[in-house]
């Protein structure tokens, strides 16, 4: 399943996702810091959703309560509950 996760509180913009059987298959921010961004993806890739969201929910950014990380949990939380 695809999935597009309109962002909130951060440099990024849009996170675009794919999962299948619950397992991350691809991640693509639009927007953001493109190094950072790159390798996040890259390091999820494979992942179980569901450890990947324990692992980057509640990650902040300077002083912001959200991160780009922290958003690509929640967008992770959205696909798996819209995938049900």
């Amino acid at each position: 399943m695809t999935y597009t996760y309109k962002t909130h509180g951060t440099c990024s913009s849009q996170i675009d996702l794919e999962l299948e059987d619950g397992i991350i298959q691809s991640v693509a921010f639009t927007g953001g810091c493109n190094g950072n961004l790159k390798g996040i993806s890259s390091l999820v890739k494979g992942m179980p959703a569901k450890e990947a969201i324990e692992r980057l929910q509640g990650t902040t950014c300077g002083s912001k309560p959200t991160s780009c990380p922290d958003q690509l949990s929640k967008a992770l939380t959205e696909a798996l509950a819209q995938g049900e």
